[in-house]
């Protein structure tokens, strides 16, 4: 691989659907490749199939310049496991955007970042056993080991003074998992942290409820996806 590219699944101008910028007009670029494999991954071609084309740092900040927006996010996949991400968020702070960095937090780099977004992976992200992708359970494995850092995350938040911690849930145990990983943490606070349903779809009823209610609780963010309620789950949003 180039020094100065890397392996690109998409780029696209839409609105963040997610966390404190949601509906912020945004250029994203999705690195492809993941040092993970969560089983409900809603962006199977950035990790399980990753696919992407070898793309120039000087040419993906030129397009982010062109794109008529003030904010970009980088995204994937992993973007953390690039050497060359601190380049590209170097170079795309540069050309005058607010740079969004979408991690599962299990890497560290030094990177240009004005919001550090981390969504540390909870048990509920294991690939089911038996799961066809992973017919030997190698990825399961490998997932389980690798999916949560927790000195990772701590650097993470050290070192962006504007953050946030989302947490993908799937049922009301998760809260337990969750408050034993922020209670290894320190030095964030409770506006910091989101709760997300999971699913590709707009999530009942009845899983939004409890979620609504465990963040009112605990002084946390329901975190909605608003690109799959305006556009569904697909390429490009």
């Amino acid at each position: 691989m180039s020094s100065t590219a890397l392996p690109i699944a998409e780029t696209f101008v839409s609105l963040q659907g997610e966390g404190k910028l949601t509906g912020v007009p945004s250029w994203f670029v999705r690195v492809a490749g993941c040092n993970l494999r969560c089983g409900w991954c809603d962006t199977p071609y950035a990790s399980w199939e990753a696919a992407g084309e070898q793309r120039e740092i000087a040419g993906l900040v030129e397009e982010g310049r062109a794109s008529g927006v003030a904010h970009a996010v980088v995204t994937g996949g992993e973007p953390m496991m690039f050497e060359e991400v601190g380049a590209l968020t170097q170079g795309l702070r540069g050309a005058g955007l607010h740079v969004t960095i979408e991690t599962a937090g299990t890497v560290f780099r030094e990177v240009a970042c004005d919001l550090m977004s981390i969504s540390p992976k909870l048990a509920n992200s294991m690939p089911a056993e038996g799961d066809t992708r992973d017919p030997l359970g190698v990825w399961r494995a490998r997932h389980e080991k690798r999916r949560l850092d927790v000195g990772v995350l701590q650097r993470l938040l050290e070192g962006s003074p504007d953050r946030q911690l989302k947490f993908v849930v799937c049922k009301q145990a998760d809260l337990t998992e969750i408050e034993g990983v922020l209670g290894q943490l320190s030095g964030w606070q409770p506006g910091d942290v989101q709760l997300m349903p999971e699913g590709t779809v707009v999530p009942k009823p009845e899983l939004v409820s409890w979620v609504v209610e465990a963040c009112v609780e605990r002084g946390w963010r329901y975190c909605h996806r608003l690109h799959v309620e305006l556009f569904g789950n697909r390429l490009g949003t």
